[in-house]
Parts: structure tokens; C-alpha cells; sequence
């Protein structure tokens, strides 16, 4: 019924005669010339972008929530939730048993300790039982109609709310999906499924056994999430966890240096462009560089020290545990 819906809601599209990307916002326009570049009609383009239901909706709450003054707090809570975290390992560690077939194909696929992929999920949606409340087009929407581009980073969000609004626009019609039935439940970010996926990675989604990946399913939210690491970290090869460390002693360190330095990274030394230098903790320190290579690529999927800290933790404390019942249950 709803393909069939679909079809009819295209007929009337085209015989609408919707042929441009002609709006009165700019934005809008560069939106819908992407995303008919992406293999979406000019019709479902123009209805997605025209539809009360989709652009007149506005996240006060999200956008608040993402300006500037709000990244003190936020890696704050990065902090928190590490320390709060910790008391879930078994329960990371009962999830690790349970899907462990696909563990074991995630790892032979893909280089990506189990470990790791369970720490990232646990951190995102404490393994989906964290249920999103906001609308990923919305919040994106919200971002465009809203950011007066004249700060670096202001501009970085304008682009950033408009190539995620163009994937949710592609996301839809490559599914058949009407633009009134294009609902995305997400974070206040943006962020969509167990594993959070902005929509600009919807292309890394995969499923399980399926070529299609459903990120509101655990099976394939695993494998989505090594897919991703693998593909865009470079994440190619099982780290070492006998060369790791004691995390929960670095992490106690990482937390005193960089509260001691304002510009602090756990693993840079300076920025991409290299036009602003960090207080770098790890990048002299020899027994540490191991881990160094492998923080820098979870840094690829939520760039924030505290972060990759923070699921380095949870992965070494699941690894040991795992380890200590493996003991355990030797006959």
C-alpha cells in the first residue's frame, strides 16, 4: 500500500511539472539541486522542501543544544557518562556472548575488535535501550533556517544541517518512502539508530547476512559500526590489548592533564589545517603510542578525546572480563 502510494504521490509530483530547484531560500536550493544530483526527482525534492509537515517544524531544544556555548557542558558529560558507564560492562560483556556470531564475522570481516564496537554502542544508546526523541530532518532543518553563517563555526553547521538534510532527502526515496513518511527518530544531533549514524553515513550502513542495513537492529548496528570504522578509520587489524595499558589509570591521567591544559588532546598535537597547536598527552609517550593509533580512529567516528577515552575504557574493562570468565569456567 505504501509503495503503491508512493507511485501515485510521484505521478502527481511530475504532472505537478516540478522541473527546478527554484525556492526563495538558498539553502533550499543548493539542497535540492544535491539531492537531484544524488538520483532524486525534481518532484519528491520539491515536496520534501515546500511540505509544512517537514520544513515548518522547528527543534528549539536541539538547536540550543548545539550552539558553541554548549561544548564546555557537553564534554562535561562525556565524563560522566564514562564514569557512569563502567558500572555496565557486564552488561556489555552478557551482550558480547549473546551476539557473538556476529562478533566473530565482524571481526574476520572488517579488523574491529568486539570489544571496541560494543563499547561505541553502549556509549551511544547504552546497546538501544536509549530511545531517541527528536526528528533527524527536523533538527537539521531547525540548524539551516536558523545559523547566521558569519563564524567558522557557524558555517560548519550550516553546511553540516544541509549535506545531512540532502542524505535524509536521498535515504527516503531510494526506499520508496513518501516525504510525510520520511520520520528519522534521532538525537538531539542528528544522530539516527543503535549505533548513531549521521545521515551524510547512512552509506556505511550494512546488515547482517543483508546488503541493506536497518540501524534500529542490533545485528546489523554491529556491523554497520565495524563497517564504518573499517571504512572510514582505517580500522583494518585487531589492536593488542596486552599493549593497551591500564585504561582505567590513563584515563584517571588524561582527566588531571587536561584539566591542568585549556588546549588539551589526548592524541594531537596540532590540527588538520596546523594553523592551532594542542597540549598533546599521549604523543611523547612511547608506551603509549599503540593506543594512540587506535583512539585516533575511534576519534573518526565522534571526534572528542574524552570519547575515544571513554570507549577505550569500557572496551579494556569488557576484555578483561571476558578474559577472567574464560578462567572462570575452565573445567
Amino acid at each position: 500500500m505504501n509503495k503503491l502510494f508512493f507511485l501515485l504521490l510521484l505521478a502527481t509530483l511530475l504532472f505537478a511539472k516540478h522541473n527546478n530547484c527554484s525556492f526563495k531560500n538558498k539553502d533550499y536550493e543548493d539542497i535540492c539541486k544535491k539531492a537531484v544530483k544524488a538520483g532524486v526527482s525534481y518532484g519528491y525534492a520539491n515536496i520534501f522542501l515546500l511540505s509544512d509537515f517537514k520544513t515548518k517544524k522547528f527543534d528549539e531544544k536541539s538547536y540550543k543544544y548545539l550552539q558553541p556555548q554548549h561544548i564546555p557542558t557537553h564534554r562535561k558529560n562525556e565524563k560522566k557518562a564514562n564514569n557512569t558507564l563502567v558500572k555496565y560492562v557486564p552488561e556489555m560483556t552478557a551482550h558480547l556472548r549473546a551476539y557473538a556470531e556476529v562478533y566473530d564475522y565482524v571481526e574476520q570481516e572488517y579488523g574491529v575488535n568486539r570489544e571496541v564496537i560494543a563499547a561505541i554502542l553502549i556509549k551511544e544508546t547504552r546497546l538501544g535501550k536509549i530511545r531517541p526523541s527528536h526528528d533527524a530532518f527536523v533538527v537539521f532543518n531547525t540548524l539551516v533556517l536558523r545559523t547566521k553563517p558569519k563564524t567558522q563555526r557557524e558555517k560548519w553547521l550550516l553546511n553540516m544541517g544541509k549535506t545531512n538534510m540532502v542524505s535524509i532527502i536521498v535515504h527516503c526515496y531510494k526506499r520508496g518512502v513518501t516525504p510525510e513518511g520520511c520520520n528519522l527518530p534521532s538525537s538531539y544531533a542528528g544522530a539516527v539508530g543503535i549505533p548513531q549514524f549521521m545521515p551524510n553515513s547512512f552509506v556505511f550502513a550494512k546488515g547482517y547476512k543483508t546488503e541493506v542495513g536497518d540501524l534500529t537492529k542490533m545485528e546489523d548496528a554491529i556491523v554497520s559500526a565495524a563497517n564504518y570504522l573499517h571504512q572510514k578509520a582505517g580500522f583494518t587489524a585487531l589492536l593488542d590489548w596486552e599493549r593497551v595499558g591500564d585504561m582505567a589509570q590513563i584515563e584517571s591521567e588524561w582527566y588531571d592533564f587536561e584539566f591542568a591544559n585549556e588546549d588539551a588532546s589526548f592524541v594531537y598535537a596540532q590540527n588538520k589545517k596546523g594553523d592551532k597547536k594542542y597540549q598533546c598527552f599521549s604523543c611523547d609517550k612511547e608506551e603509549l603510542q599503540h593506543l594512540r593509533e587506535y583512539a585516533i580512529k575511534i576519534m573518526s567516528y565522534n571526534n572528542s578525546s574524552n570519547y575515544a577515552v571513554g570507549v577505550m575504557r569500557l572496551a579494556y574493562e569488557a576484555h578483561k572480563l571476558l578474559q577472567e570468565e574464560l578462567v572462570d569456567n575452565r573445567p
